[in-house]
């Protein structure tokens, strides 16, 4: 009872503070209506990432953000009124993002949740007739991403994940030198990524906070209780709810390789690491080194580093292409530096001002913004998305295997066509996961 009682007086306070929720009851949609010819969205997950697309979208004069959705009131509060500053009208915020589904007025919807809630709501999403932008990884597991993708087709609907760097204009350039031949055919690529990041205990079983829905928090996966080093950036490290570091943040240069040596799936996949920085509850490997063998004669691998800043050239993010007659190295930023086949730097190019506002929760909002714009335009009919869902799944497919050799000790042999591990039924055991009844994404 006292927590019932606290969480409907922080929602009465909120309300008279000027957050409009509609967790209490039925909406009225009309708030969503009549905001001229903008695209209306709702953000759903806002306590990090989704606050800085909250804030992305809208800034842009053909968007209006009408939903704030999150499982965390206080997200909620917080980021309501951080976009009624930035727009003509304030959005309503909603503790279930469902009932945004089901206003017609609603065009997308911009979904920054953990991992496990990505495809299942996308999905949602999508057969309720919205488009849909998905962070990265676009799913939990490869099932999901199958069924993420029959999805966007069926309904014919926009689905984009957000790899912004498929939209930054130097990376677009690099890319497409390779494509041209710069550096002569490719054969390797080393990706890579570090951190510095601290270990996360042993938690113990807590109360579930005041402010937190810890169900709708669940949602689809299987329930457990609640503890004291998960919420809300420590789900992370737990292969319940999420993809590990690989999932995390090297699908996004795992992407650049696949894109720039013009590969689909690989046909080999291997991984080796572990837990080896501190002794916690932290699952996925804090050190990782993965291989993926193309057919078409290039090797792909990616270095993870979750506890050392210190990655390849003194940078924590990179992905360098290594040809016949030289190399090129795409930045952590919008740009590139090409190499002559004795290692001289031939040319380097950057965006003026590189990346000045970059954080923790983005790559800076200029650099969201023009991924959004594309996404908005792809809705509009003006552009193709720059990173359309099959694509998004192709990528995270990699991680997905990777996690998987991790997770079974042993390399796997793969279908180049479509990704499916080959003769191997103790590996496809965690193709797909088990869900909570009745939450199990179509």
């Amino acid at each position: 009872m006292t927590r019932s009682y606290n969480r409907r007086e922080f929602l009465r306070q909120a309300a008279a503070a000027g957050v409009g929720f509609g967790v209490l009851g039925g909406l009225d949609f009309r708030f969503a209506q009549g905001a001229s010819e903008r695209l209306q969205l709702a953000v759903v997950g806002v306590n990090s990432r989704g606050h800085a697309l909250a804030e992305t979208f809208a800034r842009l004069r053909d968007a209006h953000v009408a939903y704030i959705c999150d499982v965390d009131i206080r997200a909620v509060s917080r980021t309501v009124q951080a976009i009624a500053a930035l727009q003509d009208r304030r959005p309503l915020g909603l503790e279930d993002f469902r009932k945004a589904l089901e206003d017609p007025a609603l065009d997308a919807v911009v979904i920054a949740t953990p991992d496990h809630w990505h495809a299942p709501a996308a999905i949602l999403a999508l057969d309720a007739g919205k488009h849909v932008y998905v962070e990265k990884p676009c799913s939990h597991n490869p099932a999901e991403g199958e069924m993420l993708v029959a999805a966007a087709r069926r309904n014919k609907m926009i689905c984009q994940m957000g790899n912004q760097r498929r939209s930054w204009s130097k990376v677009k350039e690099a890319i497409g030198r390779l494509k041209e031949g710069v550096v002569g055919p490719i054969h390797y690529v080393r990706c890579w990524y570090a951190n510095a990041r601290r270990p996360i205990g042993v938690g113990r079983p807590a109360p579930v906070p005041e402010w937190l829905n810890w169900d709708l928090w669940q949602g689809p996966a299987p329930r457990v209780g609640y503890r004291d080093n998960v919420v809300h950036y420590n789900w992370h490290w737990f292969w319940h709810w999420a993809t590990g570091e690989a999932g995390n943040n090297g699908v996004h240069s795992l992407d650049l390789a696949r894109w720039g040596i013009g590969a689909d799936y690989p046909a080999r996949v291997t991984s080796a690491g572990g837990r080896y920085y501190a002794d916690d509850d932290w699952e996925p490997p804090d050190s990782q080194m993965i291989s993926f063998e193309f057919p078409n004669r290039a090797l792909v691998t990616w270095e993870g580093m979750s506890c050392n800043t210190v990655g390849a050239y003194s940078e924590g993010f990179g992905a360098l292409f290594q040809g016949e007659n030289g190399s090129l190295r795409i930045l952590p930023g919008n740009g590139y530096v090409l190499y002559d086949n004795k290692g001289e730097e031939v040319r380097t190019e950057k965006e003026a001002g590189d990346s000045p506002d970059a954080s923790v929760v983005g790559p800076g909002l200029g650099y969201d913004m023009v991924h959004a714009w594309n996404f908005l335009e792809s809705i509009r009919g003006g552009e193709a998305p720059a990173s359309e869902i099959e694509e998004g799944h192709k990528s995270t497919m990699l991680i997905h295997l990777a996690n998987i050799a991790d997770r079974t000790g042993r390399a796997l042999k793969c279908d180049p066509e479509t990704g499916r591990i080959l003769n191997d039924d103790e590996a496809m055991r965690y193709w797909k996961r088990e869900y909570e009844p009745g939450w199990e994404p179509k």
